[in-house]
C-alpha cells in the first residue's frame, strides 16, 4: 500500500488501514530557533523548513505553525473598535479603545522573538464588562484563501491543520485575565463572568458556520493548552464541555474531526477523557514529564486517537536513546492504530543536533515497522 503521509493521517481518524507508524512531530520550533540563533547546519537552511521535514521522513500538521503562511482564521473588529499598538526598546503595549475605558494589555520580547505577555487587560469588573462589549464587537472568520495557501504549502506532507480560537473559560484564562483574577471573578461576581464568556462563544459562531460550509477542512485542533492547574474538574465540567460538545456537534455534522490540546499534568482529568467529544487528543505528556503513565492513557482514552505521546525530554541527553525507543514501542503497542505519533508537546528548541539523530531513528522505525 503507497499512500501519502496526507492520506495515512485522514485515514487514521476514519479507522482505515494505512501501511506504517504514523509519524508526525513537531520540529518547527527547533527548527525557528536554531535559525534565529544561527546554529542551524548549512544543509538544513538551505532546503528550508519543508525539506527538512522530507529529510527526516517525517509529516507536518499545521499550515501556518512557523511556516511564514497566514492563519486561516481572520479577526475582524466593527468600526466603533480602536486597536492602538505601540512597540519600543523590547516591550510593547496593545490598548483595546471602548466606550467604557482602556483595556491595556502589556508584552515583552522574549530573547526567541516572541512576544510575551506580561501584563493582562482585564483585572477588574468594569475592565471585564469592557471586555464583553469588545467581544460583541468582534467577528472571527475562516479564509479559505489562507487554509488553500496554507495547504499548498504543505502538499502531501499531510492533512492540512489549523487551531480554532480557545474555549471561552480558556480564553479568559490564557489570553485576557491572569488566572488568580479569573478565579476571584468567578466567586466574586460569576454572572457577569458567565456572560462574557456567552460574548466570547457568540463572537466564535460566523467562523463554525463558515468552516463547516467551506467543505475543505477535513480535521481541525482546539488549541486549548488545557493543563490541571488551569481549572479544577467542576468548572471543566461546567464551562468546557458543554461548548466542546456545542462545536464539535457542527463539525461532526460537517464531516470534519475533531482534536483537542491537552498537555502538562492532567491526572484530575483522566476520567474525562473517553467521554470528550473529540475524535483525537494531543500532546497528552506521559511520565515522566508529566503525572500521568502511558498505561493510564490508554486505560481512559477509549478508543480515541492519540496525537503525540513520546515525552519531549526523552530527545534530550539526559536519557538514553534506549529509553526513548522503549516509550516509542510502548506507546505502539498500547494506543496503535489509532495513532499519530509524535512529540509531547514539541522538539525541546535548544536541544542539539543529536536531538535530531533522535527524531530520525524514531523516523526510521516507523517507517520499517509494519502491523
Amino acid at each position: 500500500m503507497t499512500l501519502s503521509f496526507r492520506e495515512i493521517n485522514l485515514r487514521v481518524f476514519q479507522g482505515k488501514p494505512y501501511p506504517h507508524i504514523f509519524f508526525q512531530p513537531r520540529l518547527e520550533p527547533w527548527y525557528d530557533w536554531h535559525r534565529i540563533f544561527n546554529k542551524l547546519p548549512e544543509a538544513y537552511r538551505e532546503m528550508g523548513l519543508r525539506g527538512f521535514f522530507d529529510r527526516l521522513g517525517a509529516s507536518m500538521r499545521y499550515v501556518h505553525y512557523y511556516t511564514g503562511m497566514p492563519d486561516p482564521v481572520i479577526t475582524h473588529y466593527a468600526p466603533r473598535v480602536k486597536v492602538i499598538e505601540s512597540y519600543s526598546g523590547g516591550e510593547g503595549k496593545r490598548v483595546y479603545v471602548t466606550p467604557g475605558g482602556e483595556l491595556v494589555e502589556r508584552l515583552k520580547l522574549t530573547q526567541d522573538e516572541t512576544w510575551r505577555t506580561v501584563g493582562f487587560p482585564v483585572k477588574t469588573l468594569d475592565d471585564l464588562k469592557n471586555l464583553r462589549w469588545l467581544c460583541q464587537h468582534t467577528r472571527y472568520f475562516f479564509s479559505e484563501a489562507n487554509f488553500e495557501q496554507g495547504s499548498q504549502y504543505m502538499g502531501e506532507r499531510g492533512e492540512p491543520q489549523f487551531w480554532v480560537p480557545k474555549s471561552p473559560y480558556q480564553a479568559l484564562a490564557q489570553i485576557w485575565m491572569k488566572l488568580q483574577d479569573l478565579i476571584y471573578a468567578l466567586a466574586d461576581y460569576p454572572a457577569e463572568v458567565e456572560a462574557t464568556m456567552q460574548a466570547i462563544d457568540d463572537s466564535y459562531d460566523g467562523l463554525y458556520e463558515a468552516i463547516t460550509a467551506s467543505g475543505k477542512v477535513k480535521i481541525l485542533n482546539f488549541g486549548e493548552n488545557i493543563h490541571d492547574s488551569l481549572l479544577s474538574p467542576r468548572y471543566f465540567e461546567r464551562y468546557l464541555i458543554p461548548f466542546y460538545e456545542k462545536r464539535c456537534c457542527q463539525l461532526r455534522k460537517a464531516g470534519i474531526f475533531a482534536h483537542v490540546h491537552l498537555d502538562g499534568y492532567f491526572h484530575s482529568l483522566l476520567k474525562y477523557l473517553r467521554y470528550l467529544p473529540f475524535e483525537g487528543i494531543e500532546a497528552l505528556t506521559p511520565t515522566p514529564q508529566g503525572d500521568v503513565t502511558l498505561e493510564e492513557m490508554a486505560e481512559h482514552i477509549g478508543d480515541k486517537v492519540l496525537l503525540d505521546g513520546i515525552p519531549a525530554v526523552y530527545f534530550l541527553p539526559t536519557f538514553s536513546e534506549e529509553t526513548l525507543m522503549e516509550s516509542v514501542e510502548k506507546i505502539v503497542r498500547l494506543f496503535y492504530p489509532r495513532l499519530v505519533l509524535g512529540i509531547s508537546d514539541e522538539l525541546p528548541e535548544g536541544s542539539g543536533l543529536e536531538a535530531i539523530d533522535r527524531v530520525q531513528r524514531v523516523a526510521d522505525y516507523c517507517k520499517r515497522w509494519t502491523p
